[in-house]
Formats: C-alpha cells, sequence, structure tokens
C-alpha cells in the first residue's frame, strides 16, 4: 500500500485512532473528576474525518450516548463519510 498525502486510509485511520482515544479519554476524565475535553472538541473529530473512531469510542465507553446530538449526529456523520470514503476510493 503506498502511503501519500491523498491516500485516504493514511488520512482517516490514524484520524479515527486519535478520535477514538480521546473519546476513551474524556469518559475516564469524566470518571475521575477532571478537566473534560469540550462537546465542541469530540464532535469536531467526528466531522472533520473521525465519526468512526467518535461511533466505536462512544459504544465501547459508553460515552456520550445519552446526548441526542452524539447519538444521532456521530451515526449520521458516519454514514456520510463512509458514502464520501466508499466515491473516494472508485
Amino acid at each position: 500500500m503506498e502511503v501519500s498525502f491523498l491516500n485516504p486510509v493514511a488520512i482517516l485511520l490514524p484520524l479515527n485512532l486519535i478520535t477514538f482515544v480521546i473519546y476513551g479519554l474524556d469518559k475516564w476524565k469524566a470518571q475521575h473528576n477532571q478537566w473534560r475535553i469540550s462537546e465542541r472538541t469530540l464532535l469536531s473529530l467526528a466531522v472533520f474525518g473521525g465519526a468512526a473512531g467518535a461511533w466505536a469510542g462512544m459504544q465501547l465507553f459508553r460515552h456520550k450516548t445519552r446526548h441526542k446530538l452524539f447519538s444521532i449526529g456521530v451515526p449520521v456523520l458516519l454514514l456520510v463519510q463512509a458514502v464520501l470514503f466508499a466515491r473516494w476510493l472508485a
């Protein structure tokens, strides 16, 4: 697999891994009364290509699943990004 700036996997895989870790970190911070990561940051990561990582983090860590903006918005973003990703590869 060739790695280049235009390779969608080289861009989206690290972004989604980082997003996943940040969702887990925010859950940990919530449980330990630590300074939290803003919802704006969490959603921004999802909007800019990290929806798969956000969704996986929400499910695995059971984080933000009661917030409608997240529970509806992230799956919609994931669907849109999946379609765009498929078109990018075509």
